[in-house]
């Protein structure tokens, strides 16, 4: 006992069963806790990856090295750019026809140089009267020998 004989709260300090009147314990409830607690990460779901990422088949990415002739080797090309010689004309590679274009990479027509730069969008395929460049492909000297350095480049839209 104590040595406190003041008159005051004349409680017992403690139940038996716990904490001051074991208010806690009477009305808490176990199952709701463990219903709600969490219980760790999620388990992986492969659908939800696949509902998000890219259909990267639709939109190949990479090089048109197998999709491309050298420019030297196109009497169109070659009379287009009469004022380059067989050696710089052989750095350039023309798309072929029908050859799916990169969505966002930046192309050029040899056939339209005045219309300049582009940036193509996803789902285009070079047409019959294009002369199109791929910039990833074409050394940066020969690219700003072709557009010219500040040029800006559009979206190209159907």
């Amino acid at each position: 006992m104590s040595d406190d004989h003041s008159a005051g709260d004349g409680r017992k300090k403690y139940a038996d069963i716990g904490g001051p009147e074991a208010r806690h314990a009477q009305t808490h409830d176990v199952g709701a806790e463990q219903r709600t607690n969490p219980t760790g990460p999620e388990p992986y779901d492969p659908s939800f990856d696949e509902q998000l990422a890219p259909n990267l088949d639709a939109f190949p990415q990479g090089s048109h090295a197998d999709d491309s002739t050298s420019a030297a080797d196109d009497k169109t090309v070659q009379a287009t750019l009469s004022h380059l010689d067989d050696a710089e004309l052989s750095r350039l590679s023309v798309l072929d026809n029908g050859t799916q274009l990169q969505q966002g990479a930046v192309y050029l027509d040899l056939n339209d140089m005045d219309r300049g730069a582009f940036k193509a969008i996803g789902g285009t395929h070079a047409e019959p009267n294009n002369r199109l460049i791929a910039k990833a492909e074409t050394d940066y000297e020969m690219w700003n020998r072709l557009v010219g350095q500040n040029e800006t480049v559009e979206i190209d839209r159907p």
